[in-house]
C-alpha cells in the first residue's frame, strides 16, 4: 500500500473527520514523521519543523509540489486540527516568530511506530482511550452551541446560526403575542431540514405535499379560529413575495383554514432590503420591535383574507 494511503488509514483509525483525511493532511503526517515512500513506520521521528519544511519534504520525498503561499492551507486543514487532537505540539514561540516549530507528540510518535505491527491494535486502543477523537470533540462542541427552544411546551434545540436565532424568536416572542393558543406544526432547521413536523396534523388540515415542496420556515395552527400562520424567517433570502405565496397556495389547495402570511426579520435594516419585494395582504414582524406588526394593507388587520 502506498505510504499516502497508509497515512490515510492511520488518520481514519484515529476517527479524524473526513476533511482531515485529505491528501494535504496525509502528506503533513508523513512529513512530520519523516516517512518517505520506502521508510518503515517504526523509523518515525518527531523533530521540530516548520510548515515550509513540510512543503519541501513532500516535494523531495513524493514529487508533489505545493506553492509557498499554500502554507496557510496546510495550517488550517491539517496543523490546526492535528493540534486539537493532540497529535502534534508547538514549541511555544510566538506564531509570527521565525523560530515557531511543530512536532509530533511523544505519545503519537510511539503509536505511529507500532503501525502494521502486532502491537498496533492494542496501542491504538490505549491511545484512543486517553485521547478523545476529533470527531467526538467537534460533535460535543457543536452540541454546546445549539440553541434551546420551546416547541409546544417541549424543549428542543436548533443548531447555531442567525436564521435559527430568528426562528427561535418567532416561536417564543411572535407566537405568544400575535398567534396566541396556536401550536407549531412545522419548523425547519438550517442543519436539520425538518426539526419538528406534525405530519398527521398537516394531513388533517388538507395539505398535499410532494418531495419537491418547500414548506415555510414556521407553520403555526390556531384551532379556536381555524387559522394557519405561514411564516418565513428572512435573514438573507426568502420573503413572502407574490411568487412564494403562489407556491404555498399550490401546496395547500385542499386546506380550508384561514391563511395568514408573515415575513419575519431580525431588524429594520434587513426589512428595508426586502420591503419592495413583499406581497400585499401579508404581514411583517420585526424581532427587534416584538410588540408591533406591519400590515401590508390598510383595510384590515391581522387575520385571514
Amino acid at each position: 500500500m502506498p505510504k499516502l494511503d497508509e497515512a490515510r488509514a492511520i488518520l481514519s483509525s484515529l476517527d479524524m473527520p473526513a476533511a482531515q483525511q485529505s491528501d494535504i493532511c496525509c502528506y503533513t503526517l508523513l512529513a512530520m514523521a519523516s516517512i518517505a515512500e520506502d521508510a518503515p513506520w517504526e523509523s518515525s521521528t518527531n523533530n521540530w519543523i516548520r510548515i515550509h519544511d513540510i512543503l519541501q519534504f513532500v516535494d523531495m520525498a513524493y514529487g508533489v509540489r505545493y506553492a509557498e503561499n499554500s502554507r496557510e492551507t496546510f495550517r488550517k486543514q491539517a496543523i490546526h486540527h492535528f493540534r486539537n487532537a493532540a497529535l502534534i505540539e508547538d514549541n511555544g514561540k510566538a506564531t509570527n516568530s521565525p523560530n515557531y516549530r511543530y512536532r509530533l507528540s511523544n505519545e503519537f510518535l510511539e503509536l505511529l511506530k507500532m503501525f502494521e505491527s502486532d502491537a498496533w491494535e492494542a496501542s491504538l486502543f490505549a491511545f484512543l482511550d486517553t485521547h478523545p477523537s476529533l470527531v467526538s470533540m467537534y460533535a460535543s462542541k457543536k452540541q454546546m452551541t445549539k440553541l434551546p427552544v420551546l416547541i409546544n411546551g417541549k424543549e428542543m434545540s436548533f443548531s447555531a446560526g442567525k436564521h435559527n436565532e430568528l426562528q427561535k424568536l418567532i416561536l417564543e416572542e411572535f407566537a405568544p403575542r400575535f398567534a396566541p393558543y396556536s401550536e407549531c406544526i412545522y419548523v425547519g432547521d438550517t442543519a436539520e431540514k425538518d426539526l419538528f413536523v406534525n405530519a398527521e396534523m398537516l394531513l388533517l388540515l388538507g395539505f398535499s405535499l410532494s418531495l419537491h415542496d418547500k414548506l415555510p420556515d414556521v407553520i403555526l395552527y390556531r384551532e379556536d379560529k381555524h387559522w394557519l400562520y405561514f411564516i418565513e424567517a428572512v435573514t438573507s433570502v426568502g420573503p413572502m413575495d407574490a411568487k412564494r405565496i403562489l407556491e404555498i397556495e399550490s401546496m395547500t389547495e385542499g386546506v380550508t383554514a384561514g391563511k395568514i402570511y408573515v415575513t419575519a426579520f431580525c431588524d429594520f435594516k434587513t426589512f428595508k432590503q426586502f420591503s419592495e419585494a413583499l406581497a400585499w395582504e401579508t404581514e411583517v414582524w420585526i424581532a427587534c420591535l416584538p410588540e408591533h406588526m406591519i400590515h401590508m394593507n390598510g383595510d384590515k388587520f391581522l387575520g385571514p383574507r
